[in-house]
């Protein structure tokens, strides 16, 4: 896509660091890391959202990150990381080409997910939802 920031990326059009680039991936440095050492995952074939990518491509992007995931813990000294595919823009997603944050985590880096647990009226309202989701597979 002409438009596409990583497109562009991929095409060598737009500077970018590069940490591994193979015949289907490439894996370049977030320019505005959570934490430093944050990497981002495409394809190098333009696919958005998750939904309408091929298997064959997902799998390659998080087999892809977890050799990132273990060069962040090995080569920087990472302490954990966090993988992630934001997908549409309610979940924060700004670039719309898929793509995958891979994390670097380290005791004491002071970030925080904010992560706000909600809880299910009842068990019944779990169950439902879950049925609606069972009956879309």
């Amino acid at each position: 896509m002409s438009d596409c920031i990583f497109c562009k990326i991929v095409e060598k059009e737009i500077p970018a660091t590069i940490v591994h680039e193979d015949d289907d991936v490439l894996v370049f440095m977030d320019i505005g890391p959570i934490i430093k050492g944050h990497a981002l995952v495409i394809p190098k074939k333009h696919y958005d959202p998750v939904t309408e990518t091929p298997d064959h491509v997902i799998n390659k992007l998080f087999l892809t990150a977890k050799k990132i995931a273990a060069a962040q813990m090995n080569g920087l000294g990472a302490d954990g990381v966090n993988i992630m595919q934001n997908n549409g823009k309610a979940s924060g997603q700004e670039v719309p080409h898929i793509h995958v944050h891979v994390i670097p985590r380290f005791d004491g880096d002071g970030h925080h997910w904010n992560w706000n647990p909600k809880k299910y009226d009842d068990f019944d309202e779990m169950a439902e939802l879950a049925h609606k989701l069972r009956k879309q597979l």
